[in-house]
């Protein structure tokens, strides 16, 4: 347990009490813009377009039976982190996992709520991912994120991680349809 007194927010390892928390997080976002990748001389870069009407993208619910509901307790090479507000709500979470085989850390999601997003709680999540992923050996961080979710990677880009692939049908048949997976890493620091 860490408890950022700057920031006001408590960070820990969740515990099974967090799973009603973690899955009614309202992971929704409102974007201006959104990413399609271009072809460049050296390969291929992200190019931000806007887009008229803003899009809100609000996330289906998962299904909790899977790969991306919080880690389950015990397993050592998954973790999900949350932080809570001063209120005791939740103010987010980032859940992870380690591929000794390629020494990846995935970052598998990371939500924040809406009323905390801009105040560095995504950051500290992911300093936790961070720390875990060093403890594990793990030499690059990993996350997948849909190309229109502009704000999303910005703060990913600020964080460091820079564009490194794309799935233009991981989201064929859901209701995602239509947008592209992008695939952004950064080092172990």
């Amino acid at each position: 347990m860490t408890t950022d007194d700057d920031m006001g927010y408590e960070f820990r390892t969740a515990r099974p009490d967090d799973t009603e928390a973690i899955e009614a997080l309202d992971g929704s976002f409102t974007t201006h813009t959104v990413f399609q990748v271009a072809i460049t001389e050296n390969g291929f870069a992200l190019q931000e377009i806007p887009v008229d009407p803003p899009i809100h993208k609000v996330f289906p619910a998962e299904n909790t039976d899977d790969a991306d509901a919080p880690a389950a307790e015990g397993d050592p090479n998954s973790r999900t982190f949350v932080a809570v507000g001063t209120d005791g709500s939740l103010a987010g979470f980032a859940t992870v996992s380690y591929a000794s085989w390629n020494r990846r850390l995935a970052i598998e999601d990371i939500e924040i709520a809406p009323a905390h997003r801009g105040r560095g709680v995504g950051r500290a999540l992911i300093g936790h991912a961070v720390k875990f992923a060093r403890q594990s050996g793990a030499g690059r961080i990993w996350l997948e994120v849909t190309n229109i979710n502009a704000p999303a990677i910005h703060a990913y880009q600020r964080m460091g991680f820079t564009f490194c692939g794309l799935d233009t049908t991981l989201y064929d048949g859901t209701p995602s349809s239509g947008e592209q997976a992008l695939y952004m890493s950064m080092p172990c620091p």
